[in-house]
């Protein structure tokens, strides 16, 4: 079982920063892909990032490419999505989830946080 517990999310204004943490506990966290999704009041979950489980590989939404980064700390069982230039329209809950494998869907992912409010005011 790998336990994830997602923070950072709170109320920003548009155009600000933000950087969420997804952190782990239980089996080796270093042996799991990890990705971010978000869902948005009223709307379908929403594939945003993904990392391999040593962070050589990334993957991005093409919508939100260039504004948003995701990273990993495997010393701290961490993994970071960096948001940059936020809009109205990325207020939503954000979630971490992890797999051996991953991938950009969220089928493919075994083990959920239970996400994060980011709020973006315009």
């Amino acid at each position: 079982q790998v336990k994830l517990v997602e923070s950072g999310g709170r109320l920003v204004q548009a155009g600000e920063s933000l950087k969420l943490s997804c952190t782990a506990s239980g089996r080796a966290f270093n042996s799991y892909a990890v990705g971010w999704f978000r869902q948005a009041l009223g709307k379908e979950r929403e594939f945003v990032a993904t990392i391999s489980w040593a962070g050589g590989a990334a993957s991005y939404s093409d919508s939100l490419k260039g504004r948003f980064t995701i990273s990993r700390d495997n010393d701290q069982n961490t993994v970071y999505l960096q948001m940059n230039n936020l809009k109205p329209e990325d207020t939503a809950v954000y979630y971490c989830a992890a797999d051996e494998f991953g991938g950009r869907s969220g089928s493919e992912y075994e083990f959920w946080g239970q996400g994060t409010q980011v709020t973006v005011a315009s």
